[in-house]
């Protein structure tokens, strides 16, 4: 018996589960035995993040509960059975898009283990191309966080509605203000994606032809797997609000974006001690209640951790900040309602969509946009400028004429 793969811990499988063999060596299958091919699983993991990584095992974890309530077999899979699966995940309301993800994980978990991959058959395409012709195929778009907030010209107009310039100014100068000001500024500049982000180092930071501002070095990103690399533009504003977190967060190297925890202490009046004749001998005789006990202020104390933040945590960073300023009153056009609405659509990916529109809204071609943003495709930088490319369009520019 070979060693347990590192690809999926093991957890508890009732009898006749065909996903058995991820966790076991051997295990007979639906078609009979099937050996696991570790030399293969293992040329994965290394090829793969552990973003894909961990995407994979919570399909495939999801797949595998949904076969055995139904009493099939997981692996290997029945066209029909996968074709079920995603009408079941479907009804359930997943959208085509995580339709797709399942199916390609239902997929690669086969090829990994040297089965026939049962998704080509014209049954699975089939009943996706219904999912999709009931649905639609339009994914769900983060809201925006432009700088200026839903404006025309990004150069002369006045920043209005939810904006990344009130966001930035009614961030405090305490440590986890400063924090949250550098990493949404950067965000901003250049439009990384969560887990891009938490992985900027000190190190990756490099000088640039203008002094006051700098550039820096991705290393790797989702679009690249390989670790080309690529080089993003700091602005003179970011560059300042890094300057700031560093320096009183004390942080010369590694991470640049940490977990700040806070702890808080309330004040404490001062406490007259005891005469030492007052003490009766049934209490027992201590020093310590002959002492005063000095008047204490309240105050607040700050812990920066030495690991970088969780991807997960950028989403929620955000919503604080959005808050936070709203509760300042650096947001005076948004109602109550408005923040409530808006909050709903804000993720860690907002700051690369409204990058994406404002350089649009300042003419920049797709080119152009494409290079900043590092895309390799132009679908998705056309799908995040669609509603903005209506508004500024041939009949929008009209219809602002006529009124």
């Amino acid at each position: 018996m070979k060693e347990v793969p590192a690809l999926l811990p093991p957890i508890p499988s009732p009898p006749n589960s065909g996903i058995d063999l991820v966790w076991e060596v051997t295990k007979i299958g639906a078609g009979g035995a099937i050996t696991l091919n570790k030399a293969l699983i293992d040329a994965f993991q290394a090829a793969s993040s552990p973003h894909s990584i961990r995407a994979l095992k919570s399909d495939i974890e999801a797949f595998d509960a949904w076969c055995r309530r139904t009493n099939r077999f997981a692996l290997p899979a029945t066209a029909e059975t996968v074709a079920d699966y995603l009408d079941a995940r479907a009804e359930k309301g997943s959208r085509p898009a995580s339709l797709a993800r399942y199916k390609a994980s239902i997929a690669k978990i086969h090829q990994l283990l040297d089965l026939k991959d049962p998704t080509p058959a014209p049954l699975v395409k089939l009943r996706l191309q219904a999912v999709r012709r009931e649905k639609g195929a339009a994914q769900k778009q983060a809201r925006p966080l432009r700088f200026k907030g839903p404006v025309r010209d990004v150069e002369r107009d006045k920043a209005r509605g939810l904006n990344i310039r009130a966001l930035l100014e009614s961030c405090a100068d305490d440590l986890p203000g400063l924090r949250d000001r550098a990493l949404l500024s950067t965000a901003y500049d250049t439009g990384l994606r969560a887990s891009e982000l938490v992985a900027v180092a000190v190190e990756h930071i490099e000088g640039a032809i203008d002094p006051e501002a700098r550039l820096l070095q991705i290393l790797r990103s989702k679009g690249d797997q390989d670790g080309e690399g690529a080089t993003a533009y700091l602005s003179p504003r970011t560059v300042a609000a890094i300057t700031a977190w560093t320096e009183a967060a004390d942080i010369t190297a590694g991470h640049l974006f940490r977990r700040v925890q806070v702890r808080r202490y309330k004040a404490r009046a001062a406490v007259r001690g005891r005469p030492i004749d007052s003490i009766s001998g049934r209490e027992g005789w201590d020093l310590r209640k002959t002492l005063s006990k000095p008047a204490v202020k309240a105050r607040v104390e700050y812990d920066v951790g030495t690991a970088a933040l969780h991807p997960g945590s950028i989403g929620p960073i955000f919503r604080s900040i959005i808050q936070r300023a709203f509760d300042l009153g650096a947001l005076p056009d948004l109602t109550a309602e408005d923040l409530t609405r808006l909050l709903k659509g804000i993720s860690a990916h907002s700051t690369r969509i409204g990058l994406n529109q404002d350089l649009f809204a300042s003419g920049e071609d797709l080119a152009g946009i494409m290079d900043a943003l590092r895309w390799k495709s132009p679908r998705m930088p056309l799908a995040y400028n669609r509603n903005l490319a209506a508004e500024q369009g041939a009949a929008g520019r009209l219809m602002a004429k006529l009124t």
